[in-house]
């Protein structure tokens, strides 16, 4: 190989002794694996690591050497707490029968959304929202923040949702058995826009496991790490949450550790080309 290239061996053993440029693309490396660390919030392993690495550089590296690098900079993923459920389905109005049933594949956009109520804590009390996911690319496609958990919170978290996506008659809309999706006032919202309602079972969490799980990388990512002194603050940070880092920015495993956004213009862009 010396011959080849024209350099001097004793040249050569002294690059693979000092490793002086080595020691700089490792040093590269380690800024880059650290840059997104930090983007993920302190929540991306190395599975993500990798995916990302590949994405936006082009660096295609093995997982265990990304695990090195990590426990080198002392980079450690946030330990996850247990999720817990607030709603109250002790009530008397019609309950709408399980037509999701745990099936949360969706082959296209505004098929089937997923909804769900979760509580935040603030210096100023509670603040409630409530949110709308699109089961085809895990986006948050519409939200509501409100001081208490009224039927209006959730009918406008899924307006939101109508507005911005116009879904087509059909749409799947499955939550859990509380009492804001089971009112009257919801139920003329879905009829009004032609939308077939979905409920979990009693009790069972896994019927609506994907809004649950957001919420759990919400809290994880977010609200267990910030004291919210006032519902404003609070409100200003799950909106930029949402629509700047979860929808835009943050890697999830179902489509393929790409962004919701992302997954969605990346099989745009598919579709453009097959009809092309």
């Amino acid at each position: 190989m010396c011959k080849v290239v024209k350099v001097d061996l004793s040249s050569y053993y002294h690059w693979i002794k000092t490793g002086s440029v080595v020691k700089k693309v490792d040093k590269k490396l380690n800024e880059l694996i650290e840059i997104i660390f930090l983007q993920g919030r302190n929540n991306y392993g190395t599975r993500r690591i990798r995916d990302k690495l590949k994405e936006l550089y082009g660096l295609i590296i093995s997982r265990r050497r990304i695990s090195n690098i990590m426990k080198d900079l002392n980079l450690k993923v946030k330990m996850k707490r247990r999720y817990k459920n607030t709603t109250d389905s002790n009530h008397n109005l019609p309950i709408a029968p399980n037509i999701l049933n745990r099936d949360f594949y969706a082959s296209s956009p505004d098929q089937k959304y997923v909804g769900d109520i979760t509580y935040i804590p603030t210096g100023e009390g509670w603040l409630y929202l409530a949110t709308v996911i699109d089961l085809y690319s895990r986006k948050v496609v519409g939200w509501s923040m409100d001081d208490t958990m009224k039927v209006s919170l959730v009918n406008d978290a899924l307006s939101m949702a109508i507005l911005h996506r116009n879904p087509p008659s059909g749409l799947i809309w499955h939550t859990d058995r509380g009492s804001q999706y089971a009112s009257y006032s919801h139920k003329d919202l879905l009829l009004k826009n032609n939308i077939t309602q979905s409920m979990s079972r009693k009790g069972n969490c896994w019927d609506n496991s994907v809004a649950e799980s957001f919420f759990k990388s919400l809290k994880q990512e977010l609200v267990y790490n910030t004291y919210f002194y006032t519902k404003k603050q609070a409100k200003k940070e799950i909106f930029e949450y949402i629509e700047f880092y979860y929808n835009r920015v943050r890697s999830h495993s179902y489509v393929g550790n790409l962004s919701p956004v992302k997954f969605e213009e990346k099989q745009n862009a598919l579709q453009s080309e097959m009809v092309a």
